[in-house]
């Protein structure tokens, strides 16, 4: 088992293909087969994307030696099944990645972190009142938060879940919001822009990322929608920022509920505009990640990945028509 990764990227296997190097293990759970036989589901990640894997064959004495989240060495084949490739693993061992490696393992965002900075701080300076502005730049002055928040995945395994993908989202609805938001003239621009920039920001401490994601023990213990009032009081309490209380306690509710429901984790039900506008556009931005990543459709439309449906996907509720019909 040698410390190399010179092996095939997750995104660019093919069917058939063997698959031998180490990856990032997501969720190891032990299930059982319909003949009551144990066998290892996961997924398996790298730099470029997730991948579900199986091993049909382990005993409970080889499972517990592995992470349930964290490094394996694996050795495999790739096949393709209902839509998608997934890792058949023959064997699984623990591995310890040394810090140069471990930015290969982990999923990480396409987009230069720098540039998508860059292009969020420059809608912030549009903001209109002046509290507003000093409250954002509270947070953008704030260098170790900040060097944080280019770097945290969104999720841990559900949608832009990959190091920069905090970034991403938060980029991704703002943009949404600034070209939706001429459609609503009476929504105020301001408070809507600032608690899509804030309603994960807290994710920074619910999130460990260093190593294999997981949660924090902060995160397990407050999480990022608590966090994301504690962490909104602690820069609008701050000398000079003078923010409006009524406009504090509106943002601390849009971070409150943008969760929609409380099944999902909302402590309130959206019940501003602002808080309904976020709350929905931050539902359709993760959905619709979800899918694009489920449909594999930057991967192409070759025959490798057999089936029209992927398996279904549980957040979704559904299984993912994968083709684009309209695709050359």
């Amino acid at each position: 088992m040698a410390g190399t990764t010179n092996r095939t990227l997750i995104t660019d296997l093919a069917e058939g293909e063997h698959v031998s190097g180490p990856y990032a293990i997501i969720n190891a759970q032990l299930g059982k087969t319909r003949t009551d036989k144990l066998y290892l589901r996961c997924l398996l990640a790298d730099r470029s994307g997730t991948a579900p894997a199986r091993m049909w064959s382990i005993d409970e004495s080889a499972f517990n030696r592995l992470p349930v989240e964290g490094f394996v060495w694996v050795e495999g084949d790739a096949q393709a099944y209902q839509g998608e490739m997934q890792i058949i693993i023959q064997s699984i061992d623990p591995f310890d990645p040394n810090e140069s490696m471990i930015r290969e393992l982990l999923p990480a965002s396409k987009r230069d972190p720098e540039a998508m900075f860059a292009e969020l701080r420059a809608i912030f300076e549009t903001l209109e009142h002046p509290a507003a502005g000093r409250l954002a730049r509270a947070f953008f002055e704030d260098e170790p938060l900040m060097a944080a928040f280019r770097t945290a995945p969104a999720a841990k395994v559900l949608h832009h879940a990959y190091l920069g993908g905090l970034l991403e989202h938060t980029l991704q609805l703002c943009q949404l919001a600034d070209r939706m938001l001429p459609l609503y003239p009476d929504l105020n621009r301001d408070l809507v822009l600032l608690g899509l920039l804030l309603h994960d920001m807290a994710k920074t401490r619910e999130l460990q990322y260093d190593r294999a994601f997981d949660y924090t023990d902060r995160g397990l213990l407050v999480g990022h929608i608590v966090d994301g009032v504690i962490l909104l009081r602690e820069k609008a309490y701050q000398p000079g920022v003078d923010m409006p209380p009524m406009a504090l306690m509106v943002l601390e509710h849009i971070i409150l509920s943008h969760h929609g429901v409380p099944e999902f984790g909302a402590v309130k039900v959206p019940s501003t505009p602002e808080a309904i506008f976020v709350s929905n556009l931050d539902d359709l931005d993760a959905k619709t990640e979800m899918a694009l990543v489920a449909a594999r459709r930057d991967r192409g439309q070759g025959p490798d990945l057999r089936g029209a449906f992927t398996e279904k996907h549980w957040a979704l509720n559904t299984r993912v028509y994968r083709p684009d019909p309209l695709h050359e």
